[in-house]
């Protein structure tokens, strides 16, 4: 089972380092690079995995997990990496890790040119799932990472993935649902979703793009050998959205305080 106060505890750092920089134990700083299609975030890691610092920023330069802007994304990582050297004082950051939703390994190498391209050498390569789990460090259960563009879920037994799936149905689809149902624009209603206050009286209006969401899960999951889901993902920070999941799949389902930020600072922790 996860230590679900030490994963908050743990969050709410990474989250600090939106706007604090905390200092690091040595010279030595692992960087995490998620190119998620709602955001694009860079978390800095020291070498014992205390968070030091993050940035991110909304974009739409992928679809899906996949990268159709090139020169947006480029631009993107090189502001937000300059920005973080920047506040470590002009230190250069060098080394990073990279994370694929299921399914799109086969755009890996733009994913890496991005990285490359904004001055970061890739030393690892992960599924995004995957990477969720080393914040988690669960032995047995389905982590479900649900980004933008995809709800991507890893199958772990004894602490190893043994399946990783993933569909396109992801955030994007419920701001789609509630630009529809409110007459807005897309950017109104991604305000909309993003506001806390607002979320249970959204959570009907979305209740089915969630359900299709635990539907792919139902699709994927042995219920008869999974006790819990683990959800992750900045989809997930909708609040109830882990009751539409118990309930449609009967499973046991958690999430963290801020599932946000899980994925890119785990990607950050298998920077090599």
């Amino acid at each position: 089972m996860m230590d679900l106060e030490r994963v908050n505890a743990y969050m709410e750092r990474v989250k600090q380092s939106e706007t604090t920089t905390f200092q690091p134990v040595s010279d030595k700083l692992k960087v995490g690079v998620d190119l998620g299609t709602a955001y694009i975030v860079l978390v800095v890691l020291d070498e014992e995995n205390n968070p030091i610092a993050c940035e991110k920023q909304a974009a739409s330069v992928l679809k899906d997990g996949v990268v159709v802007d090139y020169s947006g994304a480029l631009q993107i990582v090189r502001r937000l990496k300059e920005k973080l050297e920047a506040r470590l004082g002009g230190r250069e950051l060098v080394n990073c890790a990279i994370a694929m939703p299921a399914g799109t390994e086969s755009s890996v190498k733009t994913h890496q040119y991005v990285a490359e391209g904004a001055g970061l050498e890739v030393t690892n390569v992960l599924d995004e799932p995957t990477a969720a789990n080393s914040i988690y460090q669960i032995e047995d259960g389905v982590v479900v990472d649900i980004g933008g563009g995809t709800t991507g879920l890893a199958i772990l037994k004894g602490g190893k993935v043994v399946r990783i799936e993933d569909e396109p149905t992801g955030g994007t689809h419920v701001t789609l649902v509630l630009a529809g149902n409110y007459h807005i624009s897309f950017d109104e209603a991604e305000a909309i979703k993003q506001d806390y206050a607002r979320h249970r009286e959204i959570l009907p209006v979305v209740k089915a793009v969630v359900e299709k969401m635990a539907g792919i899960v139902n699709r994927y999951v042995d219920k008869q050998e999974t006790d819990t889901l683990y959800l992750c993902g900045g989809t997930c920070c909708l609040t109830g959205i882990e009751d539409i999941f118990e309930k449609e799949t009967g499973i046991h389902t958690v999430k963290p305080a801020d599932p946000f930020l899980v994925t890119p600072t785990g990607i950050a922790m298998n920077c090599k």
